[in-house]
């Protein structure tokens, strides 16, 4: 069965999951306004069972995110079940504590690929990362994802800071040996709302779109999978450039939250995707307990 198949029947494809909301970072364009652990993050037994439910599910897909998701203790033990039951996974980072021997821990647990964030130079980086040095630590991280054997990509925040350092940041992945990129627009979310400065303006999207068209074709020779995120686009002129890159369709095939996606926080809420703001709906959790027996997705 292709894929386009698997979406027309509506059946869950890809998840992404913060798995802790701890971070060593306090960013400020980050819409979870991470850094504690939320109060009552879910514990390995439950998380481990929240794992076989969406494998029973059909997911074919995971990104473990955070906060910062090695700072969870059990994160080799939830990614390594991942793979076990035939689950591509993945993890987000921002690279501050991926040390080689964490690097070599994601490789043994059978993380797939990594990416790390790099939202601009050195400079823009450390600004928006609120500590200097983080831009070297992301590039570190990088290397020692590389020198573990772990496939590596790179994800970046486009805003008013970073529109016009993004050949900057393609020119350090590519060098890095960065396979794929991950670009997404800044929204107004946790810390980036205390930001407006850093938004970009409607008119700045049109310079923005056609510069990441421009990179996608250069990514092409460079052996650089482009990957625009879910609200690059849509059905503009440089449509059908972006989102060429991604085998699953040359054109956005509309949102898919709920639907082919789930989002999970670290405390079991469950969301159609992780974009959306966890206060706008009734909160659906895993830990919603049916008389003794665990909760479920269902």
């Amino acid at each position: 069965m292709t894929v386009a198949e698997r979406r027309d029947e509506g059946r869950l494809i890809y998840v992404v999951w913060e798995i802790t909301l701890r971070c060593d970072l306090a960013c400020d364009h980050c819409g979870s306004r991470a850094g504690k652990a939320r109060r009552d993050e879910l514990s390995t037994a439950e998380a481990l069972d929240l794992i076989d439910q969406l494998a029973e599910m059909g997911a074919r897909e995971v990104t473990l995110i955070g906060g910062e998701a090695y700072l969870r203790d059990d994160w080799t033990v939830l990614a390594r079940a991942f793979r076990d039951k035939g689950i591509a996974c993945m993890m987000t980072t921002g690279g501050r504590g991926l040390t080689p021997e964490r690097a070599r821990e994601a490789r043994e647990a059978g993380l797939q690929n990594v990416s790390v964030s790099l939202d601009g130079t050195a400079p823009t980086h450390d600004l928006q990362r609120g500590l200097k040095g983080a831009h070297s630590a992301a590039l570190g991280a990088i290397r020692n994802l590389r020198e573990a054997g772990v496939p590596v990509s790179a994800n970046t925040q486009v805003n008013r800071l970073t529109m016009h350092e993004l050949d900057d940041v393609y020119a350090t992945l590519v060098r890095e040996g960065c396979h794929a990129w991950q670009t997404q627009l800044t929204v107004a979310m946790g810390r980036a709302a205390d930001h407006p400065e850093w938004l970009l303006q409607p008119y700045d999207v049109l310079e923005v779109i056609p510069k990441l068209a421009e990179l996608t074709v250069r990514g092409r020779a460079d052996g650089v999978r482009m990957w625009p995120a879910n609200n690059i686009g849509y059905f503009g002129p440089h449509e059908a450039t972006l989102r060429g890159s991604v085998k699953r369709a040359s054109h956005a095939g509309g949102c898919g939250a709920g639907k082919h996606s789930l989002g999970i926080e670290s405390d079991g809420t469950i969301k159609g995707c992780p974009s959306l703001p966890t206060g706008a709906l009734p909160p659906r959790r895993v830990r919603a307990h049916r008389g003794n027996q665990t909760g479920s997705l269902t």
